[in-house]
């Protein structure tokens, strides 16, 4: 059954397909000697549900100031009509012989034709709408590109009064449109846009306020705000921007990290197989218009042959990448000059006879790179760390044998992705991690010239593979604790760092030291930053356990806290020049809860992609750590130190208690649930006594019956710890072993089909005609809707 991207048109269209799916089956009968039964009354309703689709059809076209629509939608008018005329010749034949082979023949053609027309009529018309929602975002585009020269309060407020309406128009039709999607990726990306689009656009005409305050003034921070604003007009640009990518989308590429090489390139040709007609019809059309389906279809057939090319072999992808960068410049030829009205000129006919001729050459192209692919047996690397060590070992195991390259590619990528973790970790453990890589890659080397002079299984190549198996796994593992530790280590606080800038900002004029406090903590603020974004980068490239949609939300997110950073320092600055002004109280404010979000969701985002027993383990060695400085503390008399450390362990203690509840919430197990609940009540428990008792230590750490309090209720918290750790890492049982005794060696006997696969499906009773009943009157976001798709409905009758 076909995926249809939008709610309405999956209700118009699926039916029909059901019909058509029907009638395979009555064909498939056929041929069985069953005589069709008389279709005369079904496909008399299906042709006047034609024609009231075409009378609507043409009405829109004349109604309709969208050039696109105009060009588009009459050839899918034509398909329909010419599949109606099939449909009643193969009815009037099949009446004279029921068994008529080349009438049956006509009746498939036509009803799959009717469905593939209506496809692309409705593709049209709901392309043509989403358009008018682009429209408006590019409204709002061009009056974020003029708030930079807005200086004046009386400006600012006329800016307001033209962006508001906009702003209300694309967030009212973005809401309506999201949830008619049918891809749930799609929508969520939307409605995650939109709600960003929210929060900022009163930030920045805050921001705007203050710039316009500042500069009326002749005050300093000028620069600052400018900046300020300029960044958060950015990334509502940036954020529009994306919606109109999104709505524009008509189709879900599916996480294919886990299909086969060659699975995934026989889906691009499928891909670029389908597209082609459409964009041959437009290079024909000397009057065709930017941004239509045609032009669509061609630029995606360029975009799939890309990723073709980056799947296939060397020589295959040189070729490929060569006549797509042709063909891209050769299509902006034909656009711009078909834009200036010269599409019927020999220039612009020669130029289109040249494309068409490119895109043989490219589908010749890519389907040589298919094939030899399959001949090459190259496969891809796996997505994730673990995949590709097994990969590897699978090589070394047995290196003698040519693999393509597989293991030699798994155990190149599994380095790269050491290195960038490497380059987020201090001193030592960074030359640990780049030590291995360089052992790993000379030993790699090593094997591979083995191989290439056919010694692969030779005693020394196989020592060699032995070493690099061992190597490989210590490096792994590296990875792995080095990642787990750095989220630990660098989430453990994602609060006092902020609170202790927002005290130096909001504290008040005269107070001694007050500069240079604000400059103390707002470096402390910006070196937080830059650890928790590097950190985040680190798991990204090397902890996401090869899940995609995580590492790309990571980077993303480390990307805005990177940029938001400064921004709040500058926003701090202003605040502290400006203490009475409520408009610089207000922005600070804005940007700093902005923040504030911003690095939550990093870090947890960074739990999610962290494996729960593993970061419960590593925290469990960093309480450890801090009890023994605690212990330094109560020998040495330092009770800042002993208050410092005991923090720490309890924050640590508070993040095991978030994981917990995260592994708690994500599981249906109810063993599970109530055991990880138990441990964790436990563990919330042990907190209070130990702070108290540490509180006891820091106000006398002389105090020995204090100190033992301590220790035990310490310990006592370190066990809670533990049982949490035990509750979360669970042991899945093996299946037991089969009895040998009961094995079968002997081949099965050939079994036939008694019947044909298609009888259930025959027997599936129809949906009638009462199940499509009432009247569909759509809300297209408030603006006068053409009936197209009401009338587009009148094709469930398709009944057989």
């Amino acid at each position: 059954m076909p995926v249809f991207h939008t709610k309405t048109i999956e209700s118009i269209l699926e039916p029909v397909a059901q019909q058509v799916s029907k009638l395979v089956i009555l064909h498939e009968e056929a041929e069985d000697g069953i005589p069709m039964p008389d279709l005369e009354q079904p496909v008399r309703s299906v042709s006047n549900a034609v024609f009231n689709l075409v009378k609507v059809g043409r009405d829109t076209i004349n109604s309709s100031d969208d050039p696109i629509l105009r060009q588009d939608m009459p050839g899918a008018l034509v398909k329909v009509e010419r599949s109606s005329k099939l449909l009643e010749e193969a009815s009037a034949r099949l009446k004279d012989d029921p068994y008529s082979a080349p009438a049956r023949k006509l009746l498939i053609d036509g009803s799959g034709g009717i469905l593939k027309a209506t496809s692309d009529l409705l593709l049209c018309f709901d392309q043509s709408e989403v358009r008018k929602i682009i429209r408006e975002c590019h409204r709002v585009l061009d009056y974020l590109a003029v708030a930079e020269v807005i200086e004046t309060l009386d400006e600012l407020v006329q800016f307001l009064r033209d962006l508001s309406p906009c702003l209300s128009r694309v967030s009212r039709e973005v809401s309506a449109r999201e949830k008619e999607l049918t891809h749930q990726v799609h929508s969520e990306i939307l409605v995650r846009c939109l709600e960003q689009v929210k929060t900022l656009a009163p930030i920045l005409i805050c921001s705007m306020k203050i710039y316009i305050h500042i500069v009326s003034q002749g005050g300093k921070g000028a620069e600052e705000a400018a900046e300020n604003r300029n960044y958060l007009a950015k990334r509502m640009t940036d954020e529009i921007n994306e919606i109109i990518r999104v709505l524009q989308l008509t189709s879900y590429d599916e996480e294919q990290s886990e299909l086969d090489n060659l699975t995934v390139l026989k889906k691009l040709q499928n891909a670029i197989q389908n597209k082609l007609n459409a964009a041959n019809d437009w290079l024909l059309d000397p009057t065709a218009v930017r941004g239509g389906v045609g032009e669509k279809s061609l630029r995606q057939i360029i975009e799939d042959a890309q990723k073709v090319a980056e799947r296939c072999l060397p020589q295959d992808r040189h070729n490929i990448n060569k006549i797509c960068s042709d063909l891209t410049t050769m299509t902006d030829a034909l656009c711009e000059l078909r834009q200036d009205g010269k599409g019927a000129t020999p220039q612009a006919e020669s130029l289109a006879r040249g494309i068409r001729e490119k895109l043989g050459e490219l589908q010749h192209a890519v389907n040589n790179a298919i094939i030899n692919v399959d001949k090459a047996g190259l496969q891809q690397t796996a997505h994730t760390i673990q995949g590709r060590l097994e990969q590897a070992r699978k090589w070394l195991s047995n290196p003698g044998q040519d693999d393509k390259g597989l293991g030699q590619r798994a155990i190149n990528a599994i380095l790269e992705e050491g290195r960038k973790v490497a380059e987020g970790l201090p001193g030592v453990q960074k030359a640990e991690i780049l030590q291995l890589c360089d052992e790993v890659d000379g030993l790699s080397r090593q094997l591979a010239d083995l191989c290439a002079q056919g010694k692969g299984n030779t005693p020394q190549a196989q020592e060699i593979a032995r070493k690099l198996s061992q190597k490989l796994h210590e490096l792994k593992e590296k990875i792995s604790q080095a990642v787990t530790n750095r989220v630990v280590e660098d989430f453990i606080d994602i609060v006092t760092p902020l609170k202790q800038f927002t005290e130096a900002v909001l504290a008040p004029e005269g107070t001694p030291g007050r500069d240079q406090n604000f400059s103390d903590k707002a470096a402390n603020l910006q070196n937080f930053s830059n650890r928790a974004v590097k950190t985040a980068r680190m798991v990204a490239a090397g902890g996401s356990g090869g899940n995609k949609k995580l590492a790309e939300a990571l980077s993303s997110v480390a990307q805005q806290v990177e940029s938001l950073t400064p921004q709040l320092i500058s926003a701090g600055s202003i605040r502290m020049n400006y203490p009475t002004s409520k408009a610089a109280d207000e922005h600070f404010e804005n940007l700093r809860q902005q923040y504030a979000d911003t690095v939550t969701k990093m870090r947890n985002l960074c739990d999610e992609a962290t494996d729960s027993a593993d970061f419960i383990k590593a925290s469990e060695e960093q309480m450890k750590k801090h009890t023994f400085l605690c212990e330094e503390a109560i020998k040495n008399r330092q009770p800042q130190k002993m208050v410092d450390n005991t923090s720490a362990i309890a924050r640590l203690a508070n993040r095991v208690l978030l994981v917990a509840k995260q592994e708690s919430d994500n599981s249906e197990d109810p063993t599970f649930i109530d055991a990880v609940n138990r441990a964790s009540d436990a563990l919330q428990n042990s907190v209070p006594p130990m702070v108290q008792d540490a509180k006891a230590v820091a106000v006398n750490p002389a105090d020995h019956n204090a100190v033992s309090r301590w220790r035990e209720s310490n310990k006592a918290l370190l066990n809670a710890v533990g049982q949490v750790r035990g509750a979360v890492q669970v042991n899945p049982e093996l299946p037991p072993l089969p009895d040998i005794n009961t094995l079968n060696l002997e081949p099965p006997r050939k079994q036939y089909f008694v019947e044909k696969v298609g009888a259930p499906l025959r027997d599936t009773p129809t949906p009638g005609s009462e199940f499509f009943g009432g009247q569909y009157s759509p809300q297209h976001y408030g603006r006068p809707v053409s009936p197209l798709p009401k009338w587009a409905r009148g094709l469930v009758a398709l009944q057989w």
